[in-house]
């Protein structure tokens, strides 16, 4: 299981920042389906098939991602090499163009992950669920929240560079040392509250936003409230992945490298993991947040165990 990078990819920044930059890829050709929501909005969903199999993977992308991220589309062109068809998620607001509701998404929203499960139950045999770091907490608290009632059809999980929990994760990555990735999270955050308030003027107040500078602050303020938690605590206790551990009932996979700058020691679950036996828990030395690049490589270290994982319990 080991990753064992050189040298320049030992420090976790630079695995993490490398491949948002450098990494070229292919277009992977996705077919766009739109998924209507019960609330009279829209999932869009991004497919890639394999000829000739039954089997499915959904994927699950992080804060401000979306199926034009890197490790999705590495994941994607990796899984159908290996006979999985790829079914990317897009959450409400991060398809490329804005929702209808004041509703977005967050860390658990598991309903929009159940209409797209729904989805892959009606045109194929066998789900598997890959999420990475916000992703990565909504696939695992899906499954444990459901427990023994999860469809048989789902037969596996992956989360890479998860946040287990969700408090201790949203104030590490307020530390200084952090401030380039809260940043970027804040400027697009914040453009898209914009776009939401040109949408429901009488609903959203936008000028707090002027003073916020922590996306804990932008989850107490924001996402909390519109999602129907009482504050940022409420909204982290309530959705952070680790609780949901033992009740998981499939195979899963985390995978957590241990100089992931996102990640504090709270988001290494050791001891929720000894409660369930179904659970691998991988921590590698080095990764950084959703890097594990290998240089040269069309594939990642974490995007090959995955699949080699799904492909195993499938």
């Amino acid at each position: 299981m080991d990753y064992k990078p050189n040298f320049f990819f030992r420090n976790g920044h630079f695995n993490s920042i490398y491949p948002t930059i450098f990494r070229k890829q292919e277009d992977p050709a996705f077919d766009r389906v739109t998924l209507d929501t019960p609330d009279e909005d829209f999932i869009d969903i991004d497919i890639k098939r394999a000829d000739g199999s039954s089997r499915v993977v959904i994927l699950c992308h992080g804060l401000e991602g979306s199926s034009d991220s890197h490790y999705i589309k590495g994941t994607a062109a990796r899984a159908v090499s290996k006979g999985w068809n790829v079914v990317a998620m897009n959450y409400r607001s991060c398809s490329g163009r804005m929702n209808n509701t004041l509703r977005m998404y967050h860390s658990g929203a598991t309903d929009d992950l159940d209409l797209v499960v729904g989805y892959c139950k009606r045109n194929f045999k066998t789900i598997a669920l890959i999420g990475f770091s916000l992703g990565g907490n909504l696939v695992m608290k899906y499954t444990g929240e459901r427990g023994q009632s999860l469809d048989a059809d789902i037969v596996s999980l992956v989360a890479i560079s998860v946040p287990t929990d969700l408090s201790a994760g949203s104030k590490n990555i307020g530390r200084r040392s952090n401030f380039l990735y809260e940043n970027k999270f804040l400027i697009s955050l914040k453009a898209k509250l914009k776009e939401k308030h040109a949408q429901f003027p009488n609903e959203l107040n936008i000028n707090p936003l002027k003073r916020i500078s922590k996306l804990y602050d932008f989850d107490d303020i924001y996402t909390a409230r519109i999602h129907g938690f009482k504050d940022a605590e409420d909204y982290y206790t309530k959705c952070s992945c680790a609780q949901f551990i033992p009740d998981i009932k499939v195979p899963g996979l985390i995978i957590n490298a241990l100089d992931d700058p996102f990640l504090p020691e709270e988001c290494y679950p050791k001891e929720w993991v000894r409660k369930n036996e179904n659970i691998d828990l991988w921590l590698p030395k080095y990764g950084g947040h959703v890097g594990f690049v290998m240089p040269g490589q069309e594939f990642y270290w974490s995007e090959i165990k995955a699949i080699d994982f799904i492909s195993q319990h499938s």
